[in-house]
């Protein structure tokens, strides 16, 4: 699976804008979503400066993001291409720790993460090990710290036309937010629970206010799963 992302670190931002060109938003619009909604489930859950992975963090599309929203916490970013980590300290700079995933498990600590972040991973991952990586993460993560997966919504047929026309999405098999909530309480996982979002394109951006309202719709582009580590 590294290798098969090594190939898209050169074309990856043209080829993932032009596979959402219907929403009419680019990919920094969805990765600063993602932080935002983030950030809110973090104060809402009490943490102040929390130890954040980034599990599958790429070129490091987030990083921005996470400068903005969680400025000054430790965020490590981790993935299984050591070419996305590199074109990732290329394009944002900084110090962030990052650890190259290895395909048996994480090279950290029991223990080591507040809050886990990952967004738009599990679909790359056969489904046949999201047992295992589940686990894993919940064996990285510390005690009532907690697990957030952003993934996109196979009901929703925007989302389905932007993965069927993206490259690196060809061997992508989405997963529906209830199948992922089963399997994140079979890992262990507690206090799980799933939020929809963005519901709306570009075009009538005025009526994302109503987005927090609608978190329990199955219908937005993507959705959001959150567990706790007991």
């Amino acid at each position: 699976m590294s290798g098969e992302f090594d190939e898209y670190v050169d074309d990856y931002v043209d080829q993932h804008s032009q596979s959402i060109r219907l929403s009419g938003e680019s990919p920094d619009f969805f990765a600063e979503y993602k932080i935002k909604a983030l950030k809110k489930m973090a104060d809402a859950w009490g943490y102040s400066s929390p130890a954040i992975l980034d599990f599958g963090s790429g070129i490091g599309n987030s990083v921005p993001a996470f400068r903005t929203y969680f400025e000054g916490d430790a965020v490590t970013q981790s993935d299984l291409s050591a070419e996305s980590l590199t074109r990732a300290r290329t394009l944002h700079g900084g110090t962030d720790p990052q650890i190259q995933i290895a395909e048996d498990g994480i090279s950290v600590a029991d223990n080591s993460f507040d809050l886990v972040f990952t967004a738009c991973v599990f679909h790359h991952i056969p489904h046949e090990e999201h047992d295992f990586w589940l686990k894993e993460l919940r064996r990285v993560t510390a005690q009532n710290g907690r697990l957030v997966i952003f993934e996109h919504n196979p009901w929703n047929p925007l989302t389905l036309h932007a993965v069927r026309n993206c490259p690196f999405d060809v061997n992508a098999h989405l997963i529906s937010a209830p199948e992922m909530a089963r399997r994140l309480r079979r890992a262990g996982w507690v206090d799980v629970e799933n939020t929809f979002h963005v519901f709306f394109p570009a075009a009538l951006a005025p009526l994302r206010v109503a987005d927090p309202a609608l978190g329990w719709c199955p219908l937005g582009a993507q959705y959001s799963c959150a567990g706790r580590a007991p």
